[in-house]
């Protein structure tokens, strides 16, 4: 069953449209990767899915009872977000916000929870270390696992890899691929279209042309072989 339907969506920012009449699907268990050329929309986009922006036409559709409070967010980090003074474990705690209503305290299954998603991403030995203090890698677990508080059904994430150096890059991929092993949907934007065909079920190509489709499809269409073309040219231009 789809968790999310996109039904002649548009959206944009300041009346002014990025992109009209996109339609898709997302079922549980998919790895959908949104790629597409910069400025293309694809944060828009995702900042819409999340209703942190209204679409300027068209559904955006929850199915199988999920709720806007059981989707976990991995955003973009800014620089003053990865200078916060707090320790890791009160930062993954606070993927409880949305669930804890008025209720001014973590019971002691959202702390067994927290715990638990530390140890999901090897960073429970830096439970009570300042997160200003950790590598770019590490405060990536650290958000994955606070985002894996708010959410047992399906993460947006978006470019969870940006900034990071070849093999911490890699590692991530895997742990956002065992996740999606383990049943959590996972909707990813990223400007790797080469690790998006790699690791994603599905992708969704936005842009001047809109493709989405399973990963083989994409393969297979015009809009990849473009992308391929495009790519190899920009290397011989580079040498």
């Amino acid at each position: 069953m789809a968790l999310l339907t996109v039904k002649n969506l548009s959206y944009g920012y300041d009346s002014q449209a990025i992109l009209t009449d996109l339609n898709f699907s997302v079922n549980a268990g998919d790895y959908l990767c949104i790629v597409g050329e910069n400025g293309s929309g694809k944060t828009t986009l995702m900042k819409t899915l999340l209703g942190l922006r209204e679409p300027m036409s068209g559904e955006i559709i929850p199915g199988d009872g999920l709720k806007k409070n059981e989707i976990g967010y991995l955003p973009q980090q800014t620089i003053v977000q990865k200078d916060f003074p707090a320790s890791v474990r009160e930062i993954v705690l606070s993927g409880f916000q949305g669930q804890t209503g008025l209720r001014p305290f973590y019971n002691r299954q959202e702390k067994a929870q927290a715990q638990e998603n530390m140890q999901r991403m090897g960073i429970e030995a830096l439970a009570d270390t300042c997160y200003r203090e950790l590598s770019g890698g590490q405060q990536q677990r650290v958000l994955l696992a606070r985002a894996l508080c708010a959410t047992r059904k399906v993460l947006l994430l978006d470019e969870p890899v940006s900034g990071l150096d070849p093999k911490v890059t890699t590692e991530m991929y895997e742990l956002i691929r065992s996740l999606n092993h383990e049943g959590i949907t996972i909707i990813m934007i990223s400007h790797d279209i080469a690790s998006a065909v790699r690791y994603a079920s599905h992708i969704l190509h936005i842009g001047s042309e809109v493709f989405f489709g399973t990963k083989q499809e994409y393969i297979d269409s015009k809009v990849y072989n473009k992308w391929i073309v495009a790519e190899d040219q920009s290397l011989t231009t580079d040498h």
